[in-house]
């Protein structure tokens, strides 16, 4: 379901509208959306942005231009998630802080990556498959590992990972 409150940039793909949740964001120009996405209120993508099957952005998260997005990433925007107050009525809207989340332009994250809220991903930095980022992520860096850490830098070539004691 694409809502009515959507802003979609022009050229912007959505390979299966009747697949994806789209409701009250911006989509820049020439983005492609694949299929069973959720992209929620006041969510910006920018132009030229790929967002990849299964994956979830949440209110406060902010993508840059030429942004790639990995299958099934999950962005979060609450530390502590609850679904009731200590008096045990549920928690609304008013209950809980929006803690953003930015995406820098050029940025790419893998499959399955998880991204805690309050974080900024650097221009043209790498998140690998999997991995689980707790906090900012230089420009040019690559990350992986949970938690995600450094592990190279996109402009030094391929990372070795055998050297780095990552594999054995």
């Amino acid at each position: 379901m694409i809502a009515s409150n959507v802003k979609l940039g022009d050229g912007t793909v959505i390979h299966h509208r009747d697949l994806v949740n789209l409701y009250g964001c911006t989509i820049g120009t020439r983005t492609r959306i694949g299929t069973f996405v959720e992209i929620q209120k006041n969510v910006v993508v920018g132009k030229d942005c790929k967002i990849s099957s299964h994956s979830f952005l949440c209110e406060g998260v902010t993508l840059e231009d030429g942004v790639f997005i990995g299958h099934g990433v999950m962005f979060t925007n609450d530390t502590y998630p609850r679904a009731i107050n200590p008096d045990g009525s549920l928690q609304t809207e008013e209950d809980w802080i929006l803690i953003p989340t930015l995406v820098k332009r050029h940025a790419s994250i893998g499959s399955n990556a998880t991204i805690l809220p309050g974080v900024t991903i650097g221009e043209a930095a790498q998140v690998g498959a999997g991995a689980v980022v707790t906090k900012d992520v230089p420009d040019g860096a690559i990350v992986a590992g949970v938690p995600a850490r450094v592990i190279g830098r996109v402009n030094d070539g391929p990372v070795d990972m055998f050297a780095l004691g990552e594999m054995e």
